[in-house]
């Protein structure tokens, strides 16, 4: 049999086995190694996560303003209760004029005002899909697309950085019954024309613009002459890869005036009919 001071040392060896086995556990060490755990941290995970927050705060950075932005805009839009909500926008300016009255190809008309915005004009219209036309355009065609419910944004080449005209741009490009062009000598950096109205602005971020938009782009309560009038390239007749040239010289005595002097209207396009004729979309926005 043991003696007692062999009980007594085993007893104290367990003790101690004990009080090791409990002296690592409590301090995260290995009861093999005798060395502390290492924690693994999941990088990846926390790297995606971060890409994602940072993509939700891009996209929260660009896209909220432009809701913001249409979302005022929107409160310019046509109806029945206020046919022409651009009486509300300040620095637009109302003419009437009289409409169907057209001049041929190699015809000149003395415009009252720069760009014009109504009077007389070519048979053809330029063609006004969205169209972002990079050299100015001959006056008399963008007049006519102006007849059939589109906006035409000018600008003055001189004045207009381009970071201001791709702003003006990304308004245009693709969007039904627009166009945009520049404007050589035009008196502020931009303007936006549609039949009978006029704002003139210095600046691409002016909230205006689209007000303006909102307010006259294929309005169809009588705020422009050929309601479901095309916008569309006339095959054989206009071509927006080349279109006829601006012509920055005074139209000369043999102009043809405001009034339409000698003139006849085109009876297909008397009451609002226009040629061809489409059925239309709402515009996009």
């Amino acid at each position: 049999m043991p003696s007692g001071s062999e009980n007594r040392g085993a007893k104290s060896g367990a003790k101690s086995a004990k009080a090791i086995k409990a002296a690592k556990k409590s301090s995260g060490g290995s009861a093999k190694g005798g060395l502390p755990k290492q924690r693994n941290i999941p990088w990846l995970t926390i790297g995606a996560i971060a890409a994602v927050v940072a993509l939700v705060a891009l996209l929260a950075v660009n896209l909220v303003p432009k809701y913001q932005d249409k979302a005022e805009a929107d409160k310019f839009a046509p109806s029945t209760s206020n046919t022409d909500p651009s009486t509300g926008i300040d620095g637009v300016v109302k003419i009437d004029y009289e409409a169907a009255l057209h001049v041929s190809a190699d015809q000149r008309v003395a415009y009252d005002q720069t760009p014009p915005f109504g009077g007389p004009h070519d048979g053809t219209w330029a063609t006004c899909t969205g169209v972002v036309y990079p050299d100015a355009i001959r006056t008399e065609n963008a007049v006519h697309s102006l007849e059939h419910g589109a906006v035409w944004i000018t600008y003055n080449p001189d004045t207009v950085s381009d970071d201001q005209r791709e702003l003006l741009a990304d308004r245009v490009d693709g969007k039904s019954y627009m166009l945009m062009s520049p404007y050589p000598g035009q008196d502020t950096p931009i303007a936006l024309q549609s039949w009978g109205h006029q704002l003139k602005l210095d600046s691409a971020d002016d909230e205006r613009i689209n007000q303006f938009i909102a307010a006259l782009r294929l309005n169809n309560f009588g705020v422009y002459p050929e309601i479901g009038a095309s916008c569309s390239t006339i095959p054989g007749a206009f071509d927006p890869d080349n279109p006829p040239a601006f012509d920055p010289s005074d139209p000369g005595p043999n102009a043809v005036s405001m009034d339409g002097a000698g003139l006849t209207p085109d009876p297909s396009e008397i009451g609002g009919t226009g040629l061809p004729m489409a059925p239309q979309p709402a515009p996009a926005s």
